[in-house]
């Protein structure tokens, strides 16, 4: 059996020292009046055993009866203990403690003797299938036709699970689903191959109201010289002539206006605009050449000044504030700019045929010289032989191909060669497996038995994981030979594929998903309020958490200077926001903080603005998300009677309250204070920021309390302080930050038998510095990653490790 030493246990007035190393069976067999385990059992059973028995179930836990040198039999439980050890929340603040070297033997001997038990019999887990989610769906597609979509026009929104939109239990199956698939496969072949008999329509695209149009505001994609505007990407079905027609809504005054349309950043038109205050005027432009293909179509606004704009009060950032109705601004101040509301394209007006495109040029490796039905269909079978190679993530075999072929051959009799190839590729699109991420199970297994992954199964998870798409043609290669499980192979290619750009996805997908950055963009901060935020500020600041998380896995720092980083990237409108001098332009670039400013993670707008509330700040949202996100340790959800904030009153004698006044009014019922007691300090001490993220030092006009106590009695009143008192326990937040990533990788969620694998994961990052590919690396040779244990036909998700 696998040993491990354990240092030391210190238990009140005696001292065992476990100087050898130990097993299961010898942790309670050492000398003396009591075992170092039966010691641990008395701390249990005095401290701990009181609040949580089968009487009160504090926490919906019981360790009455539980044995610290059987802790592998109860291993779900003695996790559970483990995560609120580590954290030094358990014992609660304000009870008898034992001392802490105490507390720290108890939790390195349940971790050991969970750990040496699942060394002996491991357990990695098992899962069912994976489908191409959204995000995945369209990455894929932009690999295999060269062709960007939007899988959002046809598959329904994702479900998330543990933090992730890719969790197998969650991806369920219905046939309006398969359907969605379906369409999805017709239209896009369609799309990469063009339609030379495409007969006229319009699309409209509407601009989304956060956008700001300001008169500096320009918006990347336009041409420079513009503001405002709009910019799509749009398919153009055939070479041909196209209208495009834009409507405006008017602000105040009169005056004129030129709108630029540009293709690819080229003009090809511009509209002019008199308006004198009324209403919206849809504009069009004569019919213009189009080729065939994807292209980026902006409409602007030409720029008529540069430098301050006139305006009685002050410039605000968002254009739109004065209300959704520009003819009811009435907002002292505001300066009424026209805006773009709507594009329209419509076409073609006449179609000429279709031109050479990228979707094209990628499909087409190959085009019969002359109409001869053999080679058409010899040509024809090396493209979606490629194709299928690519889509199914493994080799083909004549099985897999005579689906697609036999689609090929009843279009191409009827409509010719290209049609056919559209629906042999429409085929493969439709397949299982392209849709599905089918691994295979040896044959004969039993369930409860485990294997390893085939070769190009393991290939397949390892790029999902990385680039969120599928393997490119090297790792394919190597997989199929069967090399990819050799020694060092499998490091090299994970170091290869890390410094390839795709590998931003675990920047955009597990990051954010991760951080919940979705959740930013739901916060629309109340525009009397912060008349300064726009939806450009919002998506420059979730981009500057991606770049920071980007940054640390492009040159391989420590997980811990997410917490720690003194610099940050930004662009001009952000550092104007964040009152950072010294910036010019729209690019990001790495800025170094101000002294004492901002720090982390925990100093970035993306983070500051969806735990808040649109008018005010919330410690609460804050406190919450610190204790789930990064530390793992979830506070319970309130009991269904307790009052909201909001409900407790908001103004003493004529005053407006501020936060922390009403949290503390709040908190006053016992039963909410058993959690904001944890949960307020950490959200007071990160008060001086407002909704927006910006820096501030009063409330209502009153100097802010940012004063607290962290749960272990350390006092925090600063962002810089929580972030000291963080980390004087970096293993929660490694261990937590090891769990997601590690479930992302997997595409389950992480059970109580992974976490002996997580520690592992960590406890050799930390050996190197908690750089990141030590976790990387470490995920991607961990049994709950290259294993697999069959289940029952029948099997039945767990609820997850919590």
């Amino acid at each position: 059996m696998k040993t491990l030493a354990v240092a030391a246990v210190v238990l009140g007035t005696g001292l065992s020292v476990w100087s050898q190393p130990v097993s299961v069976s010898a942790v309670g067999s050492l000398a003396g009046a009591k075992t170092p385990a039966a010691e641990l059992n008395d701390v249990i059973e005095e401290y701990c055993v009181r609040c949580h028995n089968e009487r009160r179930l504090s926490g919906n836990l019981s360790l009455e009866g539980f044995d610290a040198e059987a802790a592998h039999d109860q291993a779900e439980t003695a996790e559970k203990m483990i995560v609120k050890l580590r954290a030094g929340m358990m014992p609660p603040p304000g009870q008898d403690r034992p001392p802490p070297d105490t507390l720290l033997a108890l939790v390195e001997t349940l971790e050991a003797v969970v750990d040496v038990a699942a060394a002996a019999d491991p357990n990695p887990g098992k899962r069912r299938f994976q489908r191409l989610n959204r995000a995945e769906y369209a990455r894929v597609i932009r690999d295999l036709l060269a062709l960007d979509v939007d899988a959002g026009r046809w598959l329904p929104a994702d479900t998330y699970l543990g933090n992730f939109d890719n969790m197998s239990d969650a991806q369920g199956l219905s046939v309006t689903l398969l359907e969605a698939y379906l369409r999805a496969a017709t239209e896009i072949s369609r799309l990469a191959l063009g339609n030379p008999e495409a007969l006229s329509a319009s699309t409209k695209y509407t601009n989304p109201i956060e956008v700001s149009q300001h008169a500096w505001d320009h918006i990347e994609g336009t041409p420079f010289g513009t503001r405002g505007g709009i910019v799509v990407t749009h398919d153009f079905p055939s070479d041909g002539a196209y209208v495009f027609g834009v409507e405006t809504l008017f602000g105040r005054g009169t005056g004129f206006e030129d709108i630029d349309i540009a293709i690819d950043g080229e003009g090809v038109a511009l509209l002019a605009l008199e308006h004198n205050g009324g209403s919206s005027i849809p504009l069009r432009t004569e019919p213009v050449f189009v080729s065939a293909g994807q292209h980026q179509i902006s409409a602007a606004f030409v720029r008529k000044i540069d430098g301050p704009y006139e305006d009685r009060l002050s410039p605000f950032a968002w254009s739109f504030v004065g209300g959704e109705d520009a003819r009811a601004w009435a907002n002292y101040g505001i300066t009424a700019l026209t805006h773009l509301s709507d594009l329209m394209i419509t076409g073609p007006v006449f179609a000429v045929g279709v031109s050479e495109t990228a979707s094209r040029r990628e499909i087409f490796s190959c085009y019969p010289d002359s109409a001869g039905a053999a080679e058409e269909r010899s040509c024809a079978e090396s493209i979606l032989s490629r194709l299928a190679r690519k889509a199914y993530r493994r080799p083909v075999s004549a099985d897999d191909l005579a689906g697609p072929m036999l689609f090929y051959a009843s279009a191409a009799a009827e409509q010719g060669f290209e049609v056919g190839v559209r629906t042999g590729i429409q085929a493969i699109l439709a397949s299982p497996s392209f849709i599905f991420r089918l691994e295979r199970e040896p044959a004969g297994l039993r369930p409860g038995e485990r294997y390893r992954l085939g070769d190009l199964d393991l290939a397949t998870r390892l790029s999902f994981f990385l680039w969120a798409t599928g393997p490119d043609e090297e790792l394919l290669t190597v997989a199929a030979e069967g090399r990819l499980s050799e020694p060092g192979v499998l490091e090299r290619q994970v170091e290869r594929m890390l410094a390839d750009e795709r590998a931003s996805a675990l920047a955009t997908r597990f990051a954010s998903q991760w951080l919940r950055l979705q959740d930013a963009e739901k916060n629309r901060p109340e525009p009397f309020l912060y008349p300064d935020f726009n939806g450009q500020l919002g998506a420059d600041m979730v981009r500057e958490t991606q770049m920071l998380f980007e940054h640390l896995v492009r040159e391989d720092l420590s997980l811990l200077e997410l917490f720690t980083a003194d610099y940050t990237f930004l662009n001009d409108r952000l550092a104007r926001h964040y009152e950072i001098p010294g910036v010019s332009g729209s690019e990001f670039r790495r800025v170094d903080y101000l002294p004492d400013t901002r720090r982390g993670v925990l100093g970035h707008g993306s983070f500051l603005l969806l735990t808040s509330m649109s008018a005010r700040t919330s410690p609460v949202l804050r406190g919450k998300w610190v204790m789930e996100v990064l530390m793992g340790t979830p506070p319970p959800p309130p009991p269904p009677d307790i009052p909201a904030l909001e409900e407790t009153e908001s103004a003493s004698n004529g005053r407006p309250l501020t936060t922390r006044e009403r949290l503390e009014r709040h908190r006053a019922n016992p039963t909410c204070n058993a959690c904001h007691r944890f949960m307020d300090p950490i959200g007071l001490a990160l008060d001086s920021y407002d909704v927006t993220g910006r820096f501030r030092s009063r409330e209502n006009g009153v100097p802010l309390d940012t004063r607290g106590t962290f749960y272990d009695g350390t006092d925090v009143s600063s962002p810089s302080e929580l972030t000291e008192v963080l980390l004087k326990r970096p293993i929660p937040l490694v261990r937590n930050f090891t769990a997601n990533l590690l479930s992302y990788g997997m595409g389950r969620r992480v059970e109580y038998y992974d976490q002996p694998t997580v520690r592992t994961i960590a406890g050799e990052a930390e050996s190197n510095d908690y750089r990141m590919s030590s976790f990387i690396l470490g995920v991607v040779r961990s049994d709950p990653f290259q294993m697999m244990q069959v289940g029952p036909e029948e099997d039945e998700p767990g609820p997850g490790f919590r």
